[in-house]
This record gives C-alpha cells, sequence and structure tokens, in this order.
C-alpha cells in the first residue's frame, strides 16, 4: 500500500472509532440520567401498570448492555429506532434538520473565510499597517464574544428595532411564496444565527492565517524574491499565502468542530430548526433513541470535518503521503 493508502486507512479508522465512541458515551449518558421518556405520564394521574407497560414497549425496561447491544445490532442496519417525541424514525427526522443545520453552517464558514482569510493576510502583511492593527483589534473583540452572548445581543436587536427576524428559519406565510420569494426569506432569517457564528470564526482564521503569514514572510526564499526585486503585494498574493495556508488547513477539523458545536447554542436561542436544536429537545423530552441518533450523525459531520482538513492538509505538504 502506497503512503496516501496508509494515510487515509489510519485517518478512516480514527473517524470510525469516533463515531462508536460518541454514539455510546451519548447512550450511556442517556441512560444513567434520572428519569426517561415516560416519566411525564406520572403527571397525568396515569397508573403504575399503565407505566411499566408503556416502557417496556419502548424498551425502557432493559439494562444497558441490552439496550446497547439492540441498539447497534439496528444501527448497522441504518436504523436508529422512533423518536418517543415525534413517533417519527429517528434517521429520517435527524436527516431533516441536519440538512437545516448544514444550510446555517455552510453559509456561516462561507462568510467566516471571506472575512477572515484576508483580514488575516492584512494584518500578518508587512503592508498592513494600521488598517492591519484594526483588524487584530476586532478579532479580539469578536473572539471575546461567544456565539451564545452574540446571538442574544442579535436577537435582541432584532426584537426591538423590527429589523430582521428574531427566529426560525422561514416566516408563517413563507409557503404561499414562490421559489425565489422564499430563498429571499430563507436568507433574512439567516442574517442573525450567521453572523452570531461567523464572528469568532473568522476571528479565529484571522489570528491563525495573519501568524501563519508572518512566519512565512520570514522564510529564505520570501527574502530572495525580495532582493530580486518583486513587488510586496505579488510576495503576499503569489509567494507566501499557499504555503502560509497549511497551518489554517491543519486545524480546519477544529474549526468545523467550533462551528457545529457553536450552531447548537445558535439555534437554540434563534428557534432555528436544526440538529442543535433537535438535540435540545431530545435532551428535555429524554428521548434516549434520538439522543443518540443525534449524536451519532452529529460525530459523523465532525468525523468529516476531520478528514477534509486531513486531505487539505496532504495536499499541502506532501510529505505526510509518504509511508512511513
Amino acid at each position: 500500500m502506497d503512503g496516501l493508502g496508509l494515510f487515509l486507512t489510519r485517518r478512516l479508522t480514527f473517524l470510525v472509532l469516533l463515531v462508536v465512541v460518541v454514539s455510546s458515551v451519548s447512550l450511556l449518558l442517556a441512560h444513567l440520567a434520572p428519569g426517561d421518556a415516560v416519566t411525564e405520564l406520572q403527571f397525568t394521574g396515569a397508573r403504575a401498570e399503565t407505566l411499566s407497560r408503556a416502557r417496556a414497549r419502548a424498551g425502557l425496561d432493559q439494562s444497558f448492555v441490552q439496550r446497547y447491544a439492540g441498539w447497534v445490532a439496528n444501527a448497522v442496519r441504518l436504523d436508529f429506532g422512533t423518536s418517543s417525541r415525534y413517533g417519527r424514525p429517528v434517521a429520517g427526522l435527524v436527516v431533516e434538520r441536519a440538512a437545516n443545520s448544514a444550510v446555517l453552517a455552510l453559509v456561516a464558514l462561507l462568510v467566516a473565510v471571506g472575512i477572515g482569510l484576508p483580514a488575516g493576510v492584512l494584518s500578518g502583511s508587512p503592508t498592513g499597517g494600521p488598517a492591519g492593527a484594526l483588524v487584530r483589534l476586532a478579532s479580539l473583540v469578536s473572539l471575546s464574544l461567544p456565539p451564545l452572548l452574540t446571538s442574544l445581543a442579535l436577537a435582541l436587536l432584532a426584537a426591538r428595532t423590527g429589523w430582521l427576524p428574531i427566529g426560525g428559519m422561514y416566516s408563517p406565510d413563507a409557503g404561499s411564496l414562490g421559489l425565489l420569494g422564499r430563498l429571499l426569506d430563507l436568507g433574512w432569517h439567516l442574517v442573525v444565527p450567521t453572523i452570531a457564528l461567523a464572528l469568532p470564526l473568522a476571528a479565529t482564521i484571522e489570528r491563525l492565517q495573519s501568524r501563519a503569514l508572518a512566519e512565512t514572510m520570514a522564510e529564505p526564499y520570501i527574502t530572495s524574491a525580495h532582493a530580486r526585486g518583486v513587488a510586496p503585494r505579488a510576495i503576499v498574493w503569489r509567494h507566501a499565502l499557499r504555503p502560509a495556508l497549511k497551518p489554517l488547513a491543519s486545524v480546519s477539523g477544529i474549526i468545523v468542530g467550533g462551528l457545529l458545536s457553536g450552531s447548537f447554542a445558535v439555534e437554540i436561542v434563534t428557534a432555528w430548526p436544526g440538529l442543535g436544536q433537535l438535540m435540545f429537545e431530545a435532551l428535555t423530552s429524554r428521548d434516549i433513541d434520538l439522543v443518540a441518533g443525534c449524536a451519532a450523525f452529529g460525530a459523523v459531520l465532525l468525523a468529516l470535518g476531520t478528514l477534509v482538513s486531513d486531505l487539505a492538509l496532504a495536499a499541502a505538504d506532501p510529505r505526510l503521503r509518504e509511508p512511513v
């Protein structure tokens, strides 16, 4: 097997283990937590026999080992059970909500990269000047504001001014709009959660890119380009930028993971019907199968992000593809 094959095999093995561990731990924690999906029936005056039969039908009377073995056997067939809260298959429900999260995450990532990458080049290049210093200050401020606080502040601003929707993915009358109208309505509802997610992420990208570019500008081949009379702007964009992207590529998986974890709080505050909101609803209703399904799918998304990060790093540094 060549170097690239070994590289991919190691990474895929790690990613499979990541998904297994995350989903297993989520099942264990949900099982150990007090209460279950039938607990709320106690407040309706249901008899003990009724509660026992309901727990037996849902498999809640089984031990953790029995439930885990059954869950794994079904998960291999892509059957993740049925949500006790929604009465729907977990797989279809999770995929539907994950698609909504993907829309938000993709838009926020594009905005963050579109802002953070050129800002990092500006602040990290010797010709940045006062503008570069201003960018660094703005990044420090953005990094100190977590997505939860930013989303709360933006939601409050939207509620006070009426300039933007305060929550949801579409307006109540969006169903009567045409395709273009629905897209515009979706874009209008994306503003608040996108800004809340993109600002700290853009600041992170700016800081990483700025430091990487500053270190690259000290390399001997950059000094040689200066000696040959190459214009400073050409040195930054043609000679230094691509090597300076390697540190950013190496942590892109972590950035994607941060985007996913940050969207959990933002989706709850802005009522965005995504995977984070679904996970919160599953936890509050003690829907164990739905909790495990959300955690497993979230681990898959994180694993794919890590794999993309590894492939990007391997493309930037061919030495990583060489056999050990």
